[in-house]
């Protein structure tokens, strides 16, 4: 397994992670035994980087991990989020004051089954905070050895310099791929120049870059992507005309869709380390392999000119959440 260092305070990791969301979240059917093998089959191949959050079922994807890591954390880096909140009201939130950040920590703790968080990253930047005050306590977390490295995530390029300046962030978490591509203006440059490493997570268009859902008809009833603008119908049809072109681009390589897909971000810095999810065996080995594609600058040149900047139809979230991203 090919590695990379995450941020500049000498964490190695491999050269990708391993997305746990899907375990709990419906994209697709959940399998708890599957997903359990799945963990297990991604550490004995070297992919050890973990990537969960709080809010990820409300604590079911820790504890998931839990399950499976046990008699392996040593084995494990560990990534979680905190910050996104339900209310009374069943309305999401965000909670970034310094007392909650101690709060979720220990329960994160407590759910993982383990006395210190590799990294801890907080899930979205709460506008009623100043981020040097979360930051803060994020960083007498590190003194106290509760937590190891910190990060954010969907933070805008001012948050970032200003939170780095508290305490040395080590990764910013972010959607990128070849249909996502606004952090390539400000975020990617920035986290560039403070030697702080960006961790893409749906490399794979949340599974749309695949080429497997080429309709609303591939998603079940009870998919959290059918919320999602790119996956209404219309947008759909429009984007996999994208799709379909990079089948026949990775076809010609001798690769699958999805590995390209993962192999053009890899390419555009070796600081990223995307976060592809999956809670199949197969697909872990999928990506993996693409951590061996070494694609050309003409190659990249091509993609680039299949996935034009600004042209994905639809927004990547649905209009409510949208605020939420890059404070």
């Amino acid at each position: 397994m090919k590695r990379r260092f995450l941020g500049s305070q000498g964490l190695e990791v491999p050269a990708i992670g391993l997305g746990c969301m899907g375990m709990t979240i419906q994209y697709g059917e959940l399998d708890d035994v599957e997903s359990v093998e799945a963990i297990h089959h991604a550490l004995d191949n070297g992919l050890n980087l973990l990537n969960t959050a709080d809010a990820y079922g409300n604590g079911k994807n820790e504890i998931l991990i839990n399950t499976a890591i046990k008699n392996r954390r040593s084995e494990v880096i560990l990534n979680t989020k905190f910050g996104q909140v339900t209310n009374p009201d069943r309305k999401g939130g965000v909670n970034g004051s310094p007392s909650y950040v101690r709060e979720a920590c220990e329960a994160s703790l407590n759910r993982l089954g383990t006395d210190y968080i590799d990294i801890f990253s907080q899930h979205r930047v709460d506008p009623d905070i100043p981020i040097e005050e979360t930051v803060g306590e994020m960083g007498r977390l590190i003194e106290e050895g509760k937590v190891r490295y910190i990060g954010l995530s969907e933070a805008s390029s001012e948050t970032i310099q200003r939170g780095h300046r508290e305490v040395p962030i080590t990764c910013v978490e972010t959607e990128y791929s070849l249909w996502t591509r606004d952090v390539e203006e400000n975020i990617l440059p920035t986290c560039g120049e403070l030697g702080i490493s960006l961790m893409p997570y749906a490399p794979i268009g949340r599974g749309f870059l695949s080429g497997e859902i080429k309709n609303i008809d591939n998603l079940n009833e009870n998919d959290r992507r059918r919320d999602h603008p790119r996956f209404s119908p219309n947008n759909i049809a429009e984007n996999y005309k994208k799709v379909h072109a990079l089948e026949r681009f990775s076809f010609s390589l001798g690769f699958k869709p999805a590995q390209v897909a993962i192999a053009w971000v890899l390419s555009q810095s070796d600081t990223i380390v995307p976060i592809p999810g999956t809670k199949r065996r197969k697909f872990i080995d999928q990506n993996i392999r693409a951590t061996d594609i070494n694609l050309s600058d003409k190659e990249i040149s091509d993609l680039n000119k299949i996935f034009p900047v600004g042209e994905t139809s639809g927004d990547r979230y649905p209009s409510a959440q949208m605020p939420k991203l890059g404070l």
